[in-house]
């Protein structure tokens, strides 16, 4: 059993309740444990499930973690659906930080209430992708391959059709654990027991409840609250300093945005490439200038698309028949890019003040992705 004392991080104690979930996850008898983490916003699903990780790592080498809620993200800038590997603990549950995907799907949006169906699609691909590539408990043993757990973390809309969509999940993947995390306020909570499934499959599944723990016995906090906006401006910012070396100075919004505007960016010919508008539709005569200045989700043609990143369209010009882009993605996997996909996610408000950081008109000062 876990001791209470056990710190993830300076600020942070993991109540008994939190451990002995983790470890009933960890150390049960299933060989490749998948674990669904639930419940309404702000009852510390991310904090638990980085605990969750973290302890899951003293067993197997490496744990997949399926990341469903495309307003916080945890792992990649906002708008995407991913499945990352993970093999590191991490020091400290309250920092978030940027992983490259094994697989991802850009949706475009903070949440799925545009588009539930494609939402849940692109899950269930990544699902079925981590049952092919990782799960051991869905294949015949193969010799060399490690078992690898599957932790599932999904937003906090809980009513309506958030409700729906989650039901939809967990008939999907099957978890062998449910982590249901429950606030003071009952009626914003999930109902009790296997709630998805018919009484005569409610064994198939362990279900554990567990309390939000907004402080530990001695009054120190353990959910990080702050404020959503901000912490997706904050990601994408994170995402696109990745453009520049990790010594170079960068240690104000300003500096960044100048940084962005200075940034030689890559031509891309018009030709190359598909246009994706989600959720919206747009006039074919607007298609290409409906880009300009926005954020979009760099991909591969499949069914559905893989997106390997996010960039900037930071300038159109017609005439020449190229798009200029910023991004953090290498050369090598830019070449494979035959799509730019684009939804609702936006430049940070911030970036967009500097003046100079976005603008429409090109220099020479670019690089071929040809």
């Amino acid at each position: 059993m876990a001791a209470e004392s056990e710190s993830p991080s300076p600020n942070i104690v993991i109540p008994y309740e939190w451990a002995n979930a983790a470890e009933t996850v960890t150390y049960g008898s299933v060989a490749s444990p998948i674990a669904f983490i639930c419940g309404p916003k702000n009852s510390g699903k991310t904090t638990f499930s980085r605990h969750l990780v973290n302890v899951l790592l003293r067993r197997y080498k490496k744990v997949a973690y399926l990341d469903t809620d495309v307003g916080q993200t945890e792992f990649t800038p906002p708008g995407l659906v991913s499945l990352v590997m993970i093999d590191k603990t991490t020091p400290d549950v309250t920092i978030p930080c940027l992983k490259t995907p094994a697989r991802c799907f850009f949706f475009g949006d903070i949440s799925s209430k545009r588009d539930p169906a494609t939402y849940v699609s692109y899950i269930k691909k990544l699902y079925e992708h981590y049952l092919k590539e990782y799960n051991t408990n869905s294949r015949e043993e193969i010799p060399g391959k490690d078992e690898v757990p599957l932790v599932i973390n999904t937003p906090g809309w809980v009513k309506g059709i958030g409700y729906e969509i989650l039901v939809d999940l967990l008939r999907i993947m099957s978890p062998t654990h449910v982590v249901k995390i429950q606030i003071s306020a009952w009626s914003k909570n999930l109902p009790s027991g296997t709630f998805w499934l018919d009484e005569e499959n409610s064994d198939l599944v362990s279900v554990i409840e567990i309390n939000a723990a907004l402080q530990d016995h001695m009054k120190r906090s353990v959910l990080v609250r702050k404020d959503a906006n901000l912490l997706r401006d904050l990601r994408l910012m994170a995402y696109f300093r990745q453009c520049f070396p990790r010594d170079m100075t960068i240690s104000t919004i300003k500096e960044l945005a100048r940084a962005i505007a200075a940034h030689p960016p890559y031509e891309v010919p018009i030709s190359s490439i598909k246009i994706e508008h989600r959720h919206c539709k747009v006039p074919a005569t607007e298609k290409f200038y409906s880009l300009n200045a926005t954020i979009v989700g760099l991909a591969t043609s499949s069914d559905p698309p893989q997106c390997v990143g996010l960039g900037i369209v930071r300038g159109i010009d017609t005439f020449k028949g190229v798009l200029y882009i910023i991004t953090p993605v290498p050369p090598p996997t830019l070449e494979n890019v035959d799509m730019l996909i684009q939804g609702f996610i936006q430049i940070p408000t911030s970036l967009l003040q500097m003046q100079g950081c976005v603008s429409p008109y090109m220099s020479s000062n670019v690089l071929s992705t040809k």
